[in-house]
Order: C-alpha cells, then sequence, then structure tokens
C-alpha cells in the first residue's frame, strides 16, 4: 500500500516477488530517456529496494484538451524513441516481468506479431483457461488469430517502439503542467498497443490524443481498424485476472481477425 510522505509517493508490497519494483523502475527510467526530446512525461523514481518503489508526489488536475495533444505528441516520440526488439525488456533487467501482478515474458524477438501472440496474448488464454474463465471454443477463435500474428499477418514496416505497455487511463495522471506516465509495463513492443489500451478503458480527450498521435507519429490511414487487435493483450490478462465477463469480451474482438 502506498505511504504518505511529504517528499515523494512510496508504493509497498511486502511479499514482492523478485525484481518486481526494480523493474517498474527500470521501464520508468528507460521512458524517461525520450523526455529531452519532447517524449512524454514520466514519474521520476526518487529510490526503488526489494519491496518497495519512491516516486516523485504528483499533485492531479484537471485534464485539458492540450494536456491530451501534448500526451498524443509525447507517446509518438516516446515510441518513436525505439527499442532493440519486440519483446525487448527495459535495460538492465532480463527475463519475466508483469503487468499489474501477473507475470509475462520479454524475449526478443524480430517479428512483432510473433512477440504478441507467443508472448502477450496466448499465456494468458492459458491462463484464463485454466481458471475457467474461458471455454475451449472461445480459446481456438483467439488461438486462430494468434496463428494469423505470429505468421506475420499484421506485421508492418514499423521498427520496435519504446512503449508503456500498461496504458491505461489510471496510468495516465493529468497535473497542472501536463500528463504523467506512472506504472509501466515497459517492452519494445508496437505504439497502436499503448493507444489501444487508452481507448479499451477510456481516458479525457481521448480524440485529441488519438489524432495528435496519428499526426507526429505519421500513421496510415486506417489505423484505427486495428486497436481491436492489439485490445487483445489487455483482454486477455483482464480474463485470466478478473473473470468471463472479460473473456466475452476478448472472444468478440478476436472475432473481427480470425
Amino acid at each position: 500500500m502506498p505511504t504518505p510522505s511529504s517528499a515523494h509517493h512510496r508504493k509497498s508490497w511486502a511479499a514482492a516477488p523478485d525484481g518486481f519494483f526494480e523493474v517498474e523502475a527500470a521501464g520508468l527510467r528507460w521512458l524517461g530517456e525520450a523526455q529531452p526530446l519532447g517524449g512524454a512525461r514520466v514519474v521520476e523514481v526518487r529510490g526503488v529496494g526489494p519491496d518497495h518503489i519512491d516516486l516523485e508526489r504528483l499533485h492531479p488536475a484537471r485534464p485539458t484538451p492540450e494536456a491530451a495533444e501534448a500526451l498524443g505528441r509525447g507517446l509518438a516520440v516516446t515510441h518513436g524513441a525505439g527499442a532493440p526488439a519486440f519483446g525487448s525488456p527495459p535495460p538492465g533487467w532480463s527475463g519475466d516481468a508483469w503487468i499489474g501482478r501477473q507475470t509475462q515474458g520479454n524475449d526478443p524477438t524480430t517479428s512483432w506479431g510473433r512477440f504478441y501472440a507467443e508472448q502477450r496474448v496466448r499465456p494468458f488464454v492459458r491462463r484464463a483457461v485454466d481458471r475457467g474463465h474461458l471455454d475451449a471454443v472461445g480459446a481456438r477463435t483467439v488461438d486462430r488469430v494468434c496463428d494469423r500474428l505470429a505468421s506475420g499477418d499484421f506485421d508492418d514496416h514499423r521498427a520496435p517502439a519504446r512503449i508503456h505497455g500498461d496504458l491505461w487511463s489510471g496510468n495516465v495522471v493529468f497535473t497542472a503542467a501536463g500528463a504523467v506516465l506512472i506504472d509501466p509495463a515497459a517492452h519494445g513492443g508496437h505504439g497502436l498497443t499503448d493507444l489501444a489500451m487508452l481507448a479499451l478503458f477510456g481516458c479525457p480527450g481521448l480524440d485529441r490524443v488519438l489524432a495528435a498521435y496519428e499526426e507526429a507519429a505519421g500513421l496510415e490511414p486506417g489505423c484505427r481498424a486495428l486497436v481491436g487487435l492489439h485490445q487483445l493483450h489487455p483482454l486477455a490478462v483482464h480474463a485470466a485476472s478478473h473473470g468471463p465477463a472479460y473473456a466475452v469480451q476478448l472472444v468478440e474482438s478476436a472475432r473481427a481477425f480470425a
């Protein structure tokens, strides 16, 4: 639980697995490297230990259209800072990491589709099935999309992006100085994945975020049609952890790409 402090905000978890907070800190610092170039602002790490992380204290403020547009432009710059490969973890970290409190792989891969299918969607589909949240018929629908992903059907020319990886609205704090990113699952991925999660769970000024991002990143017309594909990962994560309602949404989204 957070511990109050006038100087910083402490997140702590006495039972944290080895590296849980260290990889969060590494991800924040990696994303933050893009800030001097105009990248999205990232909360500052003040300290980290096996059972806690100390962060700059943020003061939430009302979101504004200008802040939403700046977030979109900043995300484009952060993504453009790049990563060595799809699935690359933050520098200084190797092995599995976490999204929330669920583990996920970060094995560098040359193909986005193969990485996304094998490390981001299928593992959580299996967990959802094992926990009784997703039936075999639904799992086969998602697996068909994963087969297409792994074969490269949805790969494009874009190089690996430096993405936040867990960019739902709760991990975007609007302050008087603009939006600040917190709690990443940072890795090399596809920029649409961050936008898709913002779209899935809602974000103040979402249309302005998307429009500013698309212009700054030079995305091709029609890219929004693929947002549902990039939502399969967070939906599978939630199907595994939160239950059948998310599994229904996961299968519905997958049908559009199966």
